[in-house]
């Protein structure tokens, strides 16, 4: 059973993609920003880091994949759907909402294969990064749970 969420919950989630997504871009900035600066709306500052406006953008990002999920992921507002379509539909719908923004915001030229498949790569890999740490959270909750049900059931035999 889910236990109800409250909004800070939902912002505590968006505050954390965004944290993510701001690390990853600095980063990004200080390995490449000097050399992509003239082709990237995103390296403006070279290796000194993510523009303002920038900012803002990725943190509306987060806004939007975080309504994604709670689209996907919560019983809220699709009742029947399997863990896996609901992972290929809320990704699809994240590269969408992205690509969207990186036309509309000039991250990248949109004509040039390569910024593409670099961000499908970053994404990629930002997936699979989430989906372990997840996949490790999962795990570790699953134990407490099973210690637990285990002193509640040593407990009632005492009884």
């Amino acid at each position: 059973m889910e236990e109800k969420k409250s909004i800070f919950d939902y912002l505590a989630q968006i505050l954390i993609v965004f944290g993510f997504v701001m690390v990853m871009m600095n980063s990004l900035c200080w390995f490449f920003g000097d050399s992509a600066k003239e082709l990237s709306a995103m390296f403006l500052l070279g290796s000194q880091g993510v523009p303002v406006e920038i900012a803002f953008q990725f943190f509306c990002i987060s806004v939007l994949i975080v309504g994604v999920r709670i689209v996907f992921f919560t019983d809220i507002f699709i009742k029947r759907m399997s863990v896996w379509l609901r992972t290929i539909c809320m990704l699809t719908i994240v590269v969408v909402i992205i690509a969207v923004f990186a036309i509309v915001f000039h991250w990248f030229p949109a004509d040039m294969w390569q910024p593409w498949v670099m961000f499908l790569f970053c994404f990629g890999i930002s997936f699979l990064g989430s989906y372990f740490v997840m996949s490790i959270k999962e795990k570790e909750e699953n134990r407490r749970m099973d210690e637990a049900l285990q002193r509640l059931k040593k407990r009632e035999e005492e009884k």
